[in-house]
């Protein structure tokens, strides 16, 4: 088997022959990260790719996994792995087969997480005799502790299906039961139901239904935020789980203790997984938990990343074996830094979106070049016809300003191409402002299949549409704006008018001026642009999908601005989640503050990647996001 193409860590040019490189895997159920470093745990290069729990990943999926990530790093002269699913020696055996195909005669240890996890929280803990019990809530969960004379003891790790007992996972699946739970008896939806839906871009409550015989473990995982944020919101269902999950949690902790024998010096119990890394008072209740059983137990967050025990354990690998001879490092590879209404209007003729263009009869017989044009011509209009309705826009942009200053929300309705486009526009939101991703939302007709095939019939139904915002909790505070391009989609018009009446305020953007509102309940804002026919007869994608993402840029771009998420023209409230977006952080810093690149980079690393705390740090202060509350 080829060994991987490799290149220098991005913090080193030259990394010293002499030295050897410890290569640390951790490797989970939601993502695996790898560092390489010196024997004194000097980090020399760091990279995350996807999951790679043993038990959910192919042997040729976990090298194609592993080889992704080594291209970067400096060849290794030891390997660790901490590995998700790891359960025996066969397990370890089948671990080891695939990186000897990848560095043959590399000396490696394998073992499960919770072992990495445990020799990472040892670097940290004092050195006294204690016995250490690692309590670990992730996508997965488990208890896993060893006495200071060496005995181990794990408790729970039997997977989501027969324990994960406080796992993220365990949290949102409960949640949702008990969702389902409520609804029967009280006849209402949940505030986590509500925002459940949003997350899986579901409609109705028993969409759920199917999505639950299909979703992965971790999908349903990644709704436990969810769970802690309607939590935050008072909701009943919420509340209850978490209260239930921090007793699991600590009865788990301590049974795991108790399993080590009597313990003269005391326990020291490390949180780690991210529910319990990432909801920090949600934490504090657990260590209160615990220490109400066991008042002499010291509690800590684990303090570093998990990986730092596979490196921990590459360095103990190295020390028994004599020292390999590092595999040629090949240069040239970019390395990566750490990192119902129940009628439709009428329309007094044909919306303009289904006439023939006259511009475009002879498409099929046009030399390619003159199609081109006759396209770009066409397009070239757009613009100055949005123009032509700024009076409309610019109410719209200040209404949704101020929903989301007053923890509204702006939720897009859409079927086809105008839903995917509203489900896009919100999609971008939360990395380009660093907004909660409930503050734009899209509902698309027909979920989330929908936005990749058609679903047959899903946009014809007012109810389908009265229903899916009434799943969305849509209140006073929310701005809906249905997305139709002839102005006429049922599924559309059933979720205006259940906003309407929930109070919200609503807006249309359509392409069809020959509608015929109905004075009964309009949109409190309408938006008729007249985009003309289409080069392709019928096809919304093509003029009428250009000026919908041109409308959507406009209406989410200067509501941003307006809650003080820009400065000057940069986006100052980033989310700077991969190699690009860091560079762009770090170039905002400096040309807002002067800073040199390197005290730019330290002073993100510094607050966290959060650009305001850095330009705030180095001296200069923009205006901070304005909003009052969050949903």
């Amino acid at each position: 088997m080829a060994r991987p193409t490799r290149a220098p860590a991005h913090s080193v040019n030259n990394p010293d022959p002499d030295v050897p490189v410890l290569l640390g895997f951790e490797c989970g159920g939601t993502r695996t990260v790898a560092i390489a470093a010196t024997p004194d745990l000097v980090q020399q290069g760091r990279v995350e790719g996807g999951p790679a729990n043993l038990r959910l990943i192919s042997d040729a999926g976990l090298a194609d996994l592993l080889r992704h990530l080594s291209a970067s790093l400096p060849a290794p002269s030891a390997i660790g792995v901490g590995m998700a699913g790891v359960r025996d020696a066969t397990d370890i055996q089948r671990v080891l087969a695939v990186l000897d195909g990848i560095w043959p005669g590399v000396p490696t240890r394998v073992d499960h997480d919770l072992e990495s996890a445990l020799s990472a929280a040892g670097l940290d803990l004092s050195g006294d005799q204690r016995s250490q019990v690692i309590v670990l809530s992730g996508t997965g969960s488990c208890c896993y502790g060893r006495s200071a004379n060496g005995r181990t003891a794990k408790v729970g790790g039997w997977g989501h299906l027969l324990g994960d007992r406080g796992s993220a996972y365990d949290i949102a699946h409960r949640a949702l039961r008990a969702s389902a739970h409520h609804l029967d008896h009280t006849g209402r939806w949940s505030v986590f139901g509500s925002r459940a839906l949003r997350a899986t871009l579901l409609n109705a409550p028993n969409d759920l239904i199917a999505w639950l015989q299909s979703a992965s473990k971790t999908d349903v995982a990644a709704l436990a935020p969810e769970v802690f944020e309607a939590a935050t919101q008072r909701d009943p269902v919420a509340r209850r789980i978490l209260t239930e999950t921090v007793e699991i949690l600590a009865s788990d902790a301590l049974a795991c203790a108790r399993r080590l024998g009597k313990q003269a010096n005391g326990v020291d119990f490390v949180l780690a997984g991210s529910v319990l890394l990432r909801q920090p008072d949600f934490a504090r209740q657990v260590a209160r938990r615990i220490r109400k059983s066991l008042p002499g137990a010291r509690i800590i967050p684990l303090q570093r990343d998990s990986v730092w025990g596979a490196v921990v354990m590459a360095r103990q690998v190295l020390a028994t074996v004599p020292r390999p001879k590092p595999l040629p490092a090949q240069h040239g590879s970019r390395p990566i830094p750490t990192i119902t209404l129940d009628s439709i209007p009428p329309t007094t003729r044909l919306s303009p979106t289904e006439e023939r263009n006259p511009a475009s009869t002879q498409l099929d017989r046009m030399p390619l070049a003159r199609a081109i044009e006759c396209m770009l011509d066409e397009d070239a209009r757009i613009a100055e016809v949005i123009r032509s309705h700024r009076r409309s826009l610019v109410r719209l942009v200040e209404r949704v300003a101020k929903a989301l200053s007053e923890g509204g929300r702006l939720i897009y309705v859409g079927a086809g191409t105008s839903g995917r486009l509203g489900v896009l526009d919100a999609s971008e939101c939360p990395p380009t402002f660093r907004t909660p991703p409930e503050w734009v939302q899209g509902i698309m007709a027909g979920g989330v299949k929908a936005l990749y095939s058609a679903v047959e019939g899903a946009e014809d139904s007012t109810a389908m549409g009265r229903e899916a915002v009434a799943g969305r909790n849509v209140g006073s505070r929310d701005v809906v704006m249905g997305i139709a391009a002839s102005g006429r989609t049922p599924f559309v018009w059933g979720a205006l008018h259940e906003a309407r009446e929930r109070g919200a305020f609503t807006a249309l953007l359509c392409f069809n001026p020959h509608l015929q509102i109905p004075r009964t309940s309009p949109p409190d804002l309408l938006l008729d642009i007249e985009t003309g026919p289409e080069i392709l007869t019928g096809s919304t994608r093509l003029k009428a999908g250009t000026a919908t993402k041109l409308v959507l840029n406009i209406v989410t771009t200067l509501a941003m601005v307006r809650l003080g998420k820009v400065v000057g023209n940069l986006m100052v409230d980033l989310n700077p989640s991969n190699v690009k977006l860091r560079d762009r952080a770090v170039r905002i810093v400096r040309e807002l503050t002067g800073a040199d690149p390197q005290s730019a980079a330290d002073a993100l690393e510094a607050e966290r990647w959060i650009v305001t705390g850095a330009i705030a740090r180095l001296g200069r202060k923009p205006a901070s996001p304005r909003r009052s509350g969050q949903r």
